[in-house]
């Protein structure tokens, strides 16, 4: 099924926050708005788990951010490896499409633990690609989300003589990094 193209240039097909934000309300309302949604969403999740959590909005990079901190049953809901936290936050994009009829983008974090990932594989990237370039062998890393690859991607791109790229089907798929271009 291919796009097609509107008289005003742009492409047709399923509506985004950007699209809904030129029928009267800015992109930064829409995020907003979504975040909101979002809040109200995970705050009565924690009400029923009886869980205390601090919910923060915000907008970052065209997206909204969704951040909960404070309780200490918190990691319960990260789970293994951030397992929890992504099916929370695909519930929770679930919610907020179901109030606005619009896919989103938004982005949940729990006590801290994508800040803490993003760290850490910032780190990782990076010293994978430092051994790459001085021993000249590509690496091949354990599979990732979608998130932490990105994370890793923009780390190798930093170091000069390597570059990466994502190889296998998910839920297998992982980066790989590899001497030359940059």
């Amino acid at each position: 099924m291919s796009e097609t193209l509107e008289s005003d240039g742009k492409a047709g097909g399923t509506e985004t926050a950007a699209s809904t934000a030129e029928a009267g309300a800015s992109t930064q309302d829409v995020l907003v708005r979504e975040g909101d949604i979002a809040g109200d969403y995970l705050e009565r999740l924690l009400d029923i788990l009886d869980f205390d959590g601090d919910i923060d909005l915000d907008v970052e990079a065209g997206r909204a951010i969704v951040s909960i901190d404070g309780g200490k049953d918190l990691e319960k809901l990260v789970g293994q490896r951030g397992d929890v936290l992504e099916a929370l936050q695909e519930l929770t994009r679930l919610a907020v499409q179901q109030s606005t009829g619009t896919r989103n983008r938004l982005m949940l974090d729990i006590a801290g633990w994508r800040s803490h990932r993003r760290s850490e594989l910032t780190d990782l990237g990076r010293r994978t690609a430092e051994e790459v370039r001085d021993s000249g062998e590509s690496q091949k890393m354990r599979p990732m989300t979608p998130f932490e690859r990105k994370i890793v991607h923009d780390a190798v791109a930093g170091v000069e003589g390597v570059h990466s790229e994502s190889e296998g089907e998910e839920p297998r798929r992982r980066v790989v990094v590899l001497p030359g271009r940059s």
